[in-house]
């Protein structure tokens, strides 16, 4: 019978990437008794869910489950959490690795309240990278709203030459700016690789305009327009004059089930795209929505959200792809030629506003080896107690990513056993 791991030399779990997913298998492995090291490379965990208005099919706000993730983690000692790390060698054998941890570091130290002193007094900016560069924050910031840690950070390459008006501002006396990169080394017994997404960059579809013309957006993009502490405070409106779109196309499979870009399905786009058209119609019951699609991928439990969603939003249905979106200087406004496969003709659309519906791409930079990864860099595989969980395994939406890494966790679980058993 297993006993649970409680003991300082029983080894942790690695678990590397802080999202959903590997959040899940860090609190599963956790509160089975055994102690996990948690590292994520951004400065705070939550990974893209985080940056999501709503989940489908249900449509409620992601902070609710990431909340109690959260609140479940600060409640648990045996979590030690590592933000600004990535991980640069995993050696070893089954039951006993050596991980090599690089932390970038932060500048504020944990005796930072969120203040925000620092940051009224910043007289620098940047892109703000958790919405999608639409807007800008100080080069001291706080990554969103909700973020854990609840510590600002500071991004050294768009200070100021010399500046020290944060260190000044500070009575806490929380910033740092001579702080230097660490490398940490831990023994473990096996390792959850949950380092998940990113969005396939749309700019590399010449023919659909993406960054040529103001009013193409991403679906990652929308997501965060469409959230109220997004860029525009929830309002969905056109880049270009700040307007909200009357006429809206969504394009999918933007680069996917395309040999030039992505070969395969993302799976979650369909839902994704049509989740954010009802975003659009509750904000503009009159507004427009056409929807060019090759196949409607929506199986399960998915299939009466989208009939619901189709009766509510009066969305146009085009079975066809798109050929080319181009501007009309005038107005900002976007032409779509298309093939209407159905009716066997080219059409040509207008829209205000145009969103590609662009897939998943697994994210394994920086990686050890040892892994295995498919046709479509996903990965398939690995050698030794080394445990695949979430879309960097396959594309799939956040429920099964939770599910993922639970079973990740129960398999890191049983190689802690053994290496307990072993020694």
């Amino acid at each position: 019978m297993y006993e649970p791991a409680t003991t300082r030399a029983d080894k942790p779990i690695l678990v590397i990437g802080g999202g959903i997913t590997g959040m899940t298998a860090a609190l599963e492995a956790a509160e089975a008794g055994c102690r996990v090291v948690l590292i994520e490379k951004s400065p705070y965990l939550g990974g893209r869910t985080a940056s999501f208005h709503l989940y489908f099919p249900k449509l409620c706000p992601p902070v609710c489950g990431l909340e109690i993730n959260l609140q479940r983690i600060k409640r648990n000692p045996r979590i030690q959490i590592l933000t600004l790390a990535e991980l640069e060698r995993l050696e070893g054998l089954p039951g006993n690795y050596q991980a090599t941890v690089k932390v970038s570091p932060r500048y504020v130290t944990e005796a930072c309240t969120a203040c925000n002193a620092c940051a009224e007094v910043c007289p620098s900016k940047r892109a703000d990278d958790f919405n999608a560069g639409f807007s800008k924050t100080k080069a001291v910031y706080l990554p969103f709203k909700w973020a854990f840690p609840l510590r600002y950070v500071i991004d050294r390459a768009a200070c100021a030459n010399g500046c020290r008006a944060c260190v000044e501002a500070c009575k806490y006396e929380a910033v740092n700016l001579g702080q230097q990169p660490e490398r940490k080394t831990f023994s473990v017994a096996a390792a959850v690789v949950a380092t998940g997404w990113e969005p396939y960059d749309a700019s590399r579809i010449d023919n659909l305009g993406f960054g040529k013309y103001p009013n193409i957006v991403t679906n990652v993009t929308l997501e965060r327009l469409a959230a109220p502490d997004g860029p525009t405070q929830g309002k969905i409106v056109r880049p270009s004059d700040g307007q909200p779109p009357k006429q809206i196309v969504f394009v999918q499979c933007a680069g996917s089930r395309d040999e030039n870009h992505l070969p395969y399905c993302s799976s979650v786009c369909c839902a994704a795209s049509f989740k954010q058209a009802s975003y659009l119609r509750a904000q503009n019951p009159k507004a427009e929505i056409t929807i060019f699609y090759i196949d409607i991928r929506m199986p399960g439990r998915l299939e009466e959200f989208y009939s619901k969603v189709v009766k509510e939003a009066g969305i146009r249905l085009i079975k066809g792809k798109v050929g080319r979106i181009e501007g009309e200087p005038c107005t900002d406004d976007l032409l779509i030629t298309a093939e209407e496969i159905l009716a066997g003709k080219k059409i040509i659309a207008r829209a205000g506003l145009v969103v590609l519906a662009t897939g998943i791409v697994p994210q394994t930079r920086g990686l050890p080896p040892g892994f295995a990864v498919d046709e479509f860099g996903f990965i398939s595989g690995s050698e030794g107690d080394f445990y695949i969980a979430g879309c960097v395994k396959r594309p799939q939406d956040v429920a099964a990513s939770v599910r993922d890494g639970t079973g990740a966790a129960l398999g890191a679980l049983q190689s802690v056993v053994r290496s307990v058993q072993s020694g």
